[in-house]
């Protein structure tokens, strides 16, 4: 039985459509949030204004991992920066203590907007980074 949590934020899978090896460090952005319309009848008898839900919007998401020999990332956005509509759906599953999955976010259209690499510094003992960042067009969490 899964335990109700809080749970470790480094027990976690990243899984993207059509690629096999995404082994990721780190996420972040996983964020959505609703915009308010004010509104107020002209005819209302309070002088106090409405607040009715507006447009959802999702953050960017932020994936970080070790520079590996794997091209899949760069074929992905090559595609897109050659024009195509490549987009594809996203998991993130949140494991327990005892390898479970517990939450899942799904990213839903998910395209690649930012790939860097690096820093490459000769001077320290760091692995070589990569950091891709994710536009989506809905953020569910189950």
């Amino acid at each position: 039985m899964p335990i109700n949590g809080p749970w470790g934020a480094f027990n976690f899978v990243v899984e993207i459509d059509g690629i096999d090896e995404a082994g990721f460090a780190e996420v972040s952005g996983l964020s959505f949030e609703t915009e308010l319309i004010r509104y107020r009848n002209g005819n209302d008898k309070a002088n106090s204004v409405r607040s009715l839900p507006g447009l959802h919007k999702v953050g960017d998401v932020t994936l970080k991992r070790g520079l590996v020999a794997s091209t899949s990332f760069y074929q992905w956005l090559r595609g897109i920066a050659d024009g195509q509509d490549d987009v594809r759906n996203v998991v993130i599953v949140l494991h327990d203590e005892t390898h479970q999955p517990v939450k899942r976010f799904k990213l839903t259209r998910a395209r690649i907007i930012k790939h860097v690499s690096g820093p490459l510094n000769a001077a320290a003992n760091q692995v070589a980074m990569e950091e891709i960042v994710l536009a989506h067009e809905r953020l569910e969490i189950e």
